[in-house]
This record gives structure tokens, C-alpha cells and sequence, in this order.
């Protein structure tokens, strides 16, 4: 014979009893019943009456439903709502084995069951017989005890996880743009995930409830509101993404989250958070006994959803616990390699997402600039520059911002060009300029990504601009001519300057690790980066091979970039005057060709700064004809 369990939800009258039941009955797939259902009607008159039931009542109704529980045990089971206030009531239903029933208790203040009970209508029950069922109630010592304050979706869900005594494998905090697509991920991929998020009156309203609602059908998720309840649903050791804001609300989170944290459990930041800002929450964690995982994440919500490129850095310990997770819903190289490795200590993962923003910055800028040329001084249309790039794609230089910018220019909204539409107003969330700070601090030049940040802060001045513009009434000189040499010059320009570009971020890299002791493995940085991220393109697979057993060279000096520079410079240095010359700005297009030719030449103009500075800051100077660890001054005016 077959056997069931039976759910007994009991509580005060108004505790949502019947509600919970018959959602959990509906879940469970097993038949709901109603206590109430069961008193004589003698008892029904008298609680209508204002009368509250004494013992003599109940005992008839109680011994009816202990039959009926014995009943629905030996079927498929059942859910029972009833208001069983003492503990003596429980004992009288307990007809079957305690095995096989589940007592679910729903606990709620006074004023808010008070409340509740006004508001309901054509039920028998008088509100004033609750101070009575208050006075009667004695709370049960076991079982399941569940909050009332708070959805019915979240109470089901309490119960459900403390039923099945459910863990879930790791845990997510914030549920925004890129939280949600991520949890997407990681659902997809199949694992069980308890997600996080506040809740902030007429703004965040029971959304990790509402993702549960659309996700549990079809994975396992649990959503909570309440931090604690959230840390306690995970498996231990426990690994926690936060998805939130940087700054001020990380340290919020963390400060929240710790007390209920053990030894072991892996905090896994996964926003873009300045890497010092890391490296501090990492020190500090790991005091405690937690480990911390700095986590750039790239690809925006698609690549979130999809597959990003995943680049943590921290505590190894934590990477060993937790790197599963990110490697899962990581995209895949062309090898089906995961787009994650861990990329070193303390603040080097956020690092390393910081200069991948900064090459993103300017190579946005320099298709920006391409764009602007062509449509402004060789007076292309949207579309016809649109086809130009997507030949270039064919050429070997596809990238990801290519494509993308390929699609903006076809895109028109009734007759017009959307583009045309678009105030030439740039934003940004200051990562760009993170970088060119990160730069100055170890010595290194970040010419394209420095030009590209102050590019974005010039297009930000557009009001003044216009005021200066109506001031200098400056005109176009010349309208350059649509030439195939000018079209192949300009291609060679895109490809010479997108190498310079990568060639200072990963110089920036190379630095810092030397700087920090981070053991950056740079091609291993470039793996990640073919797929998933905002900067993927051909010429990230390349460098990622000319980094191979070579990891302190510049990327300007692999043999075969040497050979594609050869060929593409006098495009660059080209373009560059031809756009000078029609009074069109070129600010990355122009640094990347001073830096380049900088960078090539044996002799700069800087031994005439280095007189100046011994001329009035006695800073001395070495000689070319002297040992280099020599220095010395010289009294100028004599």
C-alpha cells in the first residue's frame, strides 16, 4: 500500500493558512483540504455568534481530521490548513507516524493579522475573536516555522527549500542588468542557485521573488530578501557573486554579509570595483578567514547571459573553490577552452578588466574618428561607410567593435540613418581614466587611451563647443578624395593604429605585474580576450600566440606585427595628414602615429628636457659617451 506525507500548516486565523496550502498542494501535487470544512455546524454558529470554541468543541472536530489524515497518509498524501493553536490539538492529530507529517507554522504580529482580518469579507470569523486565538497560541518548539511578513511567493519558497532541506550550490547578490543574465547563466548551466537582492520601497520590490517565479520551473533557485536566510540556503564552503554597484554599496554588501560567513566561503566581486579598492577587501577578508575574489567580468548583458570573458583575481584558495562556476559560464576560445583563468593575487583580475576598458575606450574612439572622416570630409553616407567596414571585417580584421559598428551605421529609423540622430555627446563610467591614472603610477605612456579619455571629456564640453564653433566659424579646407589608395591608406591606418593601441595595454600589463608581482601570464590574458569580451578580434588571437614563451616582449616587437607595421604605417602617417589637412580631429589616430614613430626611433627629442630640467632644477643628466649609471650637472649660464 501506498503512503503519503501530510503538510499541516497551522496558525492564528488570517495567518494565510489556506492560501500557503493550497499553493504547496498545487507544487506538491497532492490534495488541499481546509479544516474549517470539517466543524459541525453547531461549532460555525458559535464562532459566528462572536463565541469562541472551548475544548468540547474541538475534540469531535480534531478527531474527525485525525481520521481523515490517517486516511490521506495511506493515499498520496495531502495538505491540511488548520489553526491547531496548542500544542495538546497537535498531539490529538498526530494520528500517523511523526515521519510522515510535516508541521509548517506561519508566525505573524498581531497588528499585521489584525489588519489582514479587516480587510477580509463573508468570512465567518470576527476579528475580535483574535485576541483570543493570540491568548490560546502556543508556538511550536519544532517543525517549520516561516514569517508571514512577505510575499506568499517568497513563504512558499522558505518552505519548499526547509522541507526538502534544500542547498543550493552557490549563491548571487544583485539582480540588475548584468546579476539577472548572469544568473541566467549559471541556471542554464545547471546549477542550483539561491539569489539575493534588497528591497527599496517604489523601487526594488520583491525581485528576486519575481526571478524565482520566472526561472523555477525550469531550474533550481531560491530567492531571498533576507540575508541570512540567503547565506544559510548555500552548501558549504560557500561561493557568493555580488553583482552590485562599485564602490560605497560593495562594502555595504560585504559589512552585511560576514557575520554570517564561516572560514572557507568565497566572496566573488564581480563588478568593475577600482583594483585597489580589491586589494584592500581582499587583505581584510582574508584576516577573517574568507576568501575574496576581485572579478572582471566583459561582454556586457549579452556576454553575461551568453558567455563573458571572466578575469578573477585574489585569493587562489578562492579560484580553486569557486573557479568551476566562472569557467562554466565563461565563453569558449576557438580551442572550447574556457574565456576565465585566474589571473593573480590581490587587486589583479580588476586590474587586468581595467586596462581591458582603457584598449576598449580607444579603439571605440578610433572607429569613432574613422567614422567621422568619411562621413564628414570624403561625404560617405551611413551605409556606405557601414559596407566599407564590412570589408575590412572580410580582410582580417574583424573584431567584435567592428561588427557592432557596422550594424549602427545600416540602422535607420523610417528614412533616416540613426546614427544622424545622436547627440555627439559621449558618456563614461571613469574605468578609462582609471587606466591612464594606473599608467602614470608605474611609468608607462598610454597615448591611444589617454586620447581617447580626454576625446570622451571633449565631447562632453557640447554646448561650449558650440560657442566656439559660432566664435572661429572654422570651415573645412579641403574634402578629401575618394580614392582607392585613400580607402586602402585608411584600412592600413585602422589596422597600424589598433596595433599600437593593444601593443600599450598589454606594455601597461607588463609593467604592473613587474611593479606589483602579480606573474601576469600575458598570453594567457589574450586567450580570454578572443572571445566573449568587448575587445575580441583577429588581432587578439595573434598576439595571444606572439605571447607564448615570450611574456616580456612588447607587442610591436613580435616578428610578425613587424611585418604587418611595414605595411600599414605610411597609411597611418597618411591619414593623419590628409585628415589634419581637412581640419578633421584625429586625437587616438594622431597619438598612436606620434607614439609609434616615437617608440621606433633610437634618438628623441628628450635630451633636450633633460638640459632643461639640470638647467633650472640641477637634476643632472647622463651623456651618451659616459657609462649609463653616471650623472651629471652642468652650470648652464657660463
Amino acid at each position: 500500500m501506498s503512503t503519503g506525507k501530510v503538510y499541516i500548516v497551522f496558525g492564528v486565523s488570517g495567518c494565510g493558512k489556506s492560501t500557503i496550502g493550497q499553493h504547496l498542494a498545487k507544487d506538491f501535487n497532492i490534495p488541499f483540504y481546509d479544516a474549517d470544512d470539517f466543524h459541525p455546524e453547531r461549532n460555525i454558529k458559535k464562532m459566528s455568534k462572536g463565541f469562541p470554541l472551548n475544548d468540547d468543541d474541538r475534540d469531535p472536530w480534531l478527531e474527525k481530521i485525525a481520521n481523515e489524515i490517517r486516511n490521506w497518509h495511506n493515499l498520496k498524501g495531502a495538505v491540511l490548513a488548520c489553526s491547531a493553536l496548542k500544542q495538546k490539538y497537535r498531539d490529538k492529530l498526530q494520528s500517523i507516524s511523526p515521519q510522515f507529517i510535516e508541521w509548517i507554522f506561519l508566525d505573524g504580529s498581531y497588528d499585521l493579522i489584525s489588519n489582514r482580518m479587516a480587510a477580509r469579507k463573508d468570512h465567518f470569523f470576527k476579528k475580535e475573536m483574535l485576541v483570543s486565538q493570540f491568548e490560546a497560541l502556543q508556538k511550536p518548539q519544532s517543525g517549520i516555522t516561516v514569517d508571514i511578513n512577505q510575499s506568499v511567493s517568497e513563504i512558499i519558497m522558505k518552505i519548499k527549500s526547509k522541507v526538502n532541506n534544500q542547498k543550493t550550490e552557490l549563491g548571487l547578490i544583485g539582480l540588475g542588468v548584468m546579476g539577472k543574465s548572469l544568473a541566467k547563466n549559471l541556471l542554464s548551466k545547471n546549477f542550483s542557485l539561491s539569489v539575493y537582492n534588497r528591497q527599496v520601497a517604489n523601487k526594488e520590490i520583491d525581485v528576486a521573488q519575481n526571478f524565482v517565479k520566472e526561472e523555477s520551473s525550469h531550474h533550481e533557485v531560491l530567492g531571498f530578501d533576507d540575508m541570512n536566510e540567503f547565506v544559510s540556503s548555500l552548501t558549504e564552503p560557500r561561493t557568493i557573486i555580488m553583482m552590485v554597484n562599485a564602490g560605497k554599496p560593495i562594502d555595504m554588501v560585504i559589512d552585511a554579509i560576514i557575520p554570517f560567513l564561516n572560514d572557507g566561503d568565497c566572496l566573488i566581486d564581480g563588478g568593475n570595483s577600482h583594483y585597489k579598492d580589491t586589494l584592500r577587501r581582499e587583505k581584510e577578508l582574508s584576516k577573517k578567514g574568507i576568501c575574496f575574489l576581485g572579478t572582471g567580468i566583459s561582454g556586457g548583458e549579452e556576454g553575461a547571459l551568453k558567455g563573458p570573458s571572466i578575469m578573477p583575481g585574489g585569493s587562489k584558495e578562492g579560484y580553486e573553490q569557486s573557479g568551476k562556476f566562472l569557467e562554466a559560464i565563461a565563453a569558449k576560445d576557438k580551442n572550447d577552452k574556457a574565456c576565465c583563468t585566474y589571473i593573480g593575487p590581490e587587486g589583479a583580475g580588476h586590474y587586468v578588466k581595467m586596462v581591458h576598458n582603457g584598449i576598449e575606450y580607444a579603439e571605440m574612439q578610433l572607429l569613432a574618428e574613422i567614422y567621422h572622416l568619411l562621413r564628414f570630409f570624403v561625404k560617405k553616407t551611413p551605409d556606405q561607410i557601414a559596407a566599407i567596414f564590412g570589408s575590412w571585417r572580410k580582410d582580417d580584421l574583424d573584431s567584435y567593435l567592428l561588427e557592432i559598428t557596422e550594424d549602427i551605421l545600416y540602422k535607420k529609423e523610417g528614412d533616416v540613418f540613426l546614427i544622424d540622430k545622436i547627440l555627439d555627446k559621449a558618456g563614461q563610467k571613469g574605468t578609462g581614466g582609471w587606466s591612464t591614472i594606473a599608467a602614470l603610477d608605474v611609468g608607462v605612456p598610454l597615448s591611444t587611451i589617454s586620447e581617447s579619455v580626454m576625446a570622451r571629456n571633449l565631447s562632453g564640453m557640447k554646448s561650449q563647443r558650440i560657442k566656439v564653433a559660432e566664435a572661429y566659424q572654422m570651415t573645412t579646407t579641403s574634402t578629401i578624395d575618394d580614392t582607392n589608395v585613400f580607402l586602402e591608406n585608411l584600412k592600413n591606418a585602422f589596422q597600424a593604429a589598433s596595433i599600437i593601441n593593444h601593443s600599450i595595454g598589454f606594455d601597461l600589463l607588463h609593467q604592473a605585474s613587474l611593479e606589483y608581482n602579480w606573474n601576469l601570464n600575458l598570453s594567457e590574458i589574450a586567450r580570454i580576450w578572443t572571445n566573449g569580451c568587448i575587445i575580441r578580434s583577429n588581432l587578439m588571437e595573434k598576439i595571444s600566440i606572439s605571447f607564448l614563451g615570450n611574456n616580456d616582449i612588447s607587442v610591436l616587437i613580435s616578428p610578425d606585427i613587424i611585418t604587418v607595421m611595414k605595411g600599414a604605417i605610411d597609411g597611418l602617417t597618411d591619414t593623419v595628414s590628409k585628415g589634419f589637412s581637412a581640419g578633421c580631429s584625429l586625437p587616438v589616430l594622431s597619438s598612436a602615429t606620434n607614439y609609434f614613430l616615437t617608440y621606433t626611433s633610437s634618438q628623441s627629442s628628450a635630451n633636450i628636457i633633460q638640459a632643461q630640467r639640470d638647467y633650472f632644477g640641477a637634476h643632472t643628466y647622463q651623456r651618451v659617451d659616459k657609462p649609463i649609471d653616471e650623472y651629471f650637472h652642468t652650470n648652464w649660464k657660463s
